[in-house]
């Protein structure tokens, strides 16, 4: 006699989850590209060829005329690569989702439509509470891009910046150092029978990596400080290589300052850079020196420091050049450019795929990390207790 068999599993039999699909329709951009304002700021949040790629998937790129000069685009090249020409601001900032490398001033804030999407940078230390509460009465939803984290959980527009900052250190020093510059007149290169040039680096986050990586590549002699071992074995790792490495000890640190022709400050701090290069320590520095504070935006880890321009980038002091340049990457605009470019088309190109920025923030994480207002409701718990603002969780908010 056979035996009846029952069509179903014993799994299929218990009751199972109710699984609801959610739609996601791609929804078409219209994307406005205000031109820089701010001092000594020379790069484009898009290149022609990023703009490119946008408009081929269907979606507009309204830029202002000159948006692109300071990186060396032309109109041209945008006009060539898909985007619509203006010279009208007003038009740009009317757009429903606004590109910015610099945060918006209160003015251009005026100009900005209810219920935008605004993605700049935030630069928090320098912002005032007045700077939220105009955004707030415009309902907007804005993204700092400095905050937006990866799968990997690291900030990627940080960190690219970081590799040019920390690369472009080096080659700032490597100028500074010649007798055009008033420098001791030594040469990177690792000469023959010439000792190289010696390397101080403060710090041995991304900054400190890049301007190591640099100087190794150039031939000098590096020396790498920094009061965490672990980031001092990443480095290590990372470079592929054994080098000097040693914990912030003012004996050491002196040893190696007097010594040294090169000193790269890339040390940062949560409100600021603390003080590790003290007056006297720069008194004992060889004549001709150079000192390139990186970290400068947050006060500086020399105590000789002073914010200097890209147009009067040195100064010197007990015979020391110092070269203390807040925005080191705008030195390099085209680069930065690209680099900040190659962060935002990938997460454009997602938010219109997603079906709208909704969408996205429910979905990735990373993206929601750098969202500070949500129709106008401020959800950054920093930013709210930095300038005693009410905030929302954005959990509760999206769903």
């Amino acid at each position: 006699m056979s035996k009846s068999l029952s069509p179903f599993t014993k799994q299929q039999l218990i009751p199972q989850e109710e699984r609801l699909e959610i739609l996601k329709s791609k929804s078409s951009l219209f994307i406005g590209i205000p031109k820089e304002t701010a001092f000594q700021e020379k790069r484009v949040c898009l290149t022609p060829d990023a703009v490119s790629a946008i408009v081929n998937n269907g979606h507009r790129v309204l830029i202002e005329s000159g948006a692109g000069k300071g990186a060396n685009f032309s109109d041209k090249d945008y006009s060539e690569a898909g985007a619509e020409i203006t010279k009208d601001t007003a038009k740009v900032f009317a757009c429903p989702m606004i590109l910015k490398i610099e945060p918006p001033t209160l003015d251009q804030i005026k100009l900005i439509n209810p219920q935008s999407i605004l993605i700049s940078a935030l630069q928090l230390k320098t912002q005032t509470k007045k700077y939220f509460e105009t955004l707030a009465a415009k309902r907007v939803t804005a993204l700092a891009f400095e905050f937006i984290k990866d799968d990997d959980g690291t900030y990627p527009a940080v960190k690219s910046l970081s590799e040019i900052a920390g690369t472009s250190s080096v080659l700032i020093a490597a100028e500074l150092l010649s007798n055009v510059n008033e420098g001791n007149g030594l040469m990177f290169g690792n000469v023959s029978g010439v000792p190289p040039v010696e390397v101080v680096i403060l710090g041995a986050g991304t900054v400190g990596e890049f301007a190591a990586r640099s100087s190794l590549g150039l031939g000098a002699n590096v020396k790498i400080f920094d009061n965490s071992i672990t980031r001092l074995r990443e480095i290590q790792k990372n470079l592929g290589q054994p080098l000097f490495t040693s914990t912030i000890q003012p004996k050491n640190l002196l040893k190696a300052l007097k010594r040294c022709d090169i000193v790269i400050g890339a040390v940062r701090g949560k409100n600021r850079s603390p003080i590790i290069v003290t007056e006297t320590m720069v008194e004992n520095m060889k004549s001709g020196a150079v000192i390139i504070d990186v970290s400068i935006d947050m006060g500086g880890c020399v105590e000789t420091s002073e914010v200097t321009t890209h147009k009067a980038p040195t100064f010197k002091k007990h015979g020391v050049i110092h070269y203390c340049v807040p925005n080191i990457p705008a030195r390099f605009s085209r680069t930065a450019s690209i680099s900040i470019s190659n962060m935002f088309t990938p997460y454009i190109l997602k938010i219109a795929d997603d079906g709208g920025l909704e969408n996205s923030l429910r979905f990735d994480r990373g993206l929601k990390n750098g969202l500070y207002f949500y129709h106008g409701i401020l959800t950054n718990k920093s930013v709210g207790e930095w300038f005693d603002l009410k905030h929302s969780d954005i959990n509760l908010l999206i769903f």
